[in-house]
């Protein structure tokens, strides 16, 4: 009776030969994709000009209000211990980015320095916003310009050319108007001489602030 050779057992199949991804592939995988919470967060915060909180915060980045919470104060925290000529404060409810203290003295004589400099063409643009739409809040000043204003209406209130007008009994947002000093510098001796801007707009011009707004 002959006896049938027996066959050896194949070895067991190499991960990395075979192409097999394994746990670290996995694990790529898995990697968040995009910006990072303390990228995300300083972004946006950049971009405010109001207080912003923690609730409006964690549902635009789809993460836990507790971990929010947490990442904000780490930066504060951060910031301070790192001397920066900024702080993000938690005020009204919500944070935001502002100047340090000792820092705010540098800031207005960076800005009233450039009181004879001529306006940019986008401080021109938004301070005749104002002037014609007064009292208006710096969101439809945007709307009205298509574009994020908040910067330049900061500069025109430095400046001393627009101010504060108090709140909108609706939204709460904070009005703006021109100052005296802005009639001055224009040679004005009220709103109802600047020029009639009726011929110079289009007949449709509450649509393209509303498509703005949404925009």
């Amino acid at each position: 009776m002959t006896s049938e050779p027996l066959e050896s057992p194949e070895p067991p199949e190499n991960p990395e030969a075979s192409g097999n991804p394994g746990t670290d592939a996995d694990t790529d995988t898995d990697a968040e994709v995009g910006p990072g919470l303390r990228a995300s967060l300083e972004a946006i915060l950049l971009v405010a000009d109001e207080p912003v909180p923690v609730v409006v915060l964690a549902q635009v980045l789809e993460r836990p209000r507790n971990e929010v919470e947490a990442e904000l104060r780490d930066l504060a925290a951060s910031y301070v211990a790192e001397g920066r000529g900024f702080d993000l404060r938690e005020i009204a409810g919500g944070w935001r980015f502002y100047t340090r203290e000792d820092c705010a003295p540098l800031v207005e004589r960076f800005i009233s320095d450039g009181q004879e400099v001529r306006l940019t063409q986008a401080a021109l643009e938004t301070l005749a916003v104002v002037a014609y739409r007064q009292p208006v809040s710096r969101a439809r000043v945007s709307a009205v310009r298509g574009v994020n204003c908040d910067g330049v209406m900061r500069t025109l209130v430095l400046r001393g050319l627009t101010e504060e007008a108090g709140t909108d009994k609706e939204t709460g947002a904070i009005l703006y108007r021109t100052t005296g000093y802005f009639l001055e510098r224009l040679g004005l001796a009220g709103l109802e001489d600047l020029p009639d801007l009726a011929p110079f707009l289009p007949e449709n011009i509450e649509d393209i602030e509303d498509e703005n707004a949404r925009s």
